[in-house]
């Protein structure tokens, strides 16, 4: 993964004009070995319950990026080590969550990138609620499944195409 958000910002500054380039909050914090990473979105929509999340890490990721909308909910977490693991597995590229994360030293071996707002230690309830593929309202944008979304040091941007790197 070549690329730097930077960038991609400066050479796209039209579609940052008219929406179709979007960055992203700076609120997340990242976990996981990939320090870059970069891939078409999946989404969910969920709330105090990553009973999808790991419903969708089971498949093939293809490369591609879990955006996960939890609301921005601090009282558990929704993505933990297991599913790090899961992910790497998959090939999934990366996961980003409005929500927590736990199981840090975890996550931080796991050969994907992982974005999200804090650490919690309690694990998120059961109920296999939630809406897949749906446009989620992450913090700064919106994102849609099948947007391309850039992640790096300096953050995430949500693309509506994929960008030239």
């Amino acid at each position: 993964m070549n690329f730097a958000t930077t960038d991609l910002c400066d050479a796209n500054e039209g579609r940052l004009a008219d929406g179709t380039l979007r960055v992203l909050a700076p609120v997340f914090r990242h976990f996981g070995k990939r320090a870059v990473f970069a891939g078409p979105a999946a989404t969910l929509k969920v709330f105090e319950d990553n009973s999808l999340v790991r419903e969708v890490l089971e498949s093939s990721g293809n490369g591609r990026v879990l955006v996960v909308d939890g609301g921005g909910s601090l009282r558990c977490a929704l993505v933990g080590g297991n599913l790090g693991v899961l992910a790497e597995k998959n090939g999934w590229a990366g996961i980003i969550v409005n929500g927590c994360a736990r199981d840090s030293g975890e996550l931080d071996v796991c050969d994907i990138g992982v974005r999200a707002l804090a650490l919690h230690p309690q694990k998120s309830q059961k109920r296999n609620v939630g809406e897949r593929e749906v446009a989620v309202q992450m913090p700064g944008a919106v994102v849609r499944p099948g947007n391309w979304i850039y992640a790096d040091a300096d953050g995430v941007l949500v693309s509506d195409g994929k960008l030239g790197s």
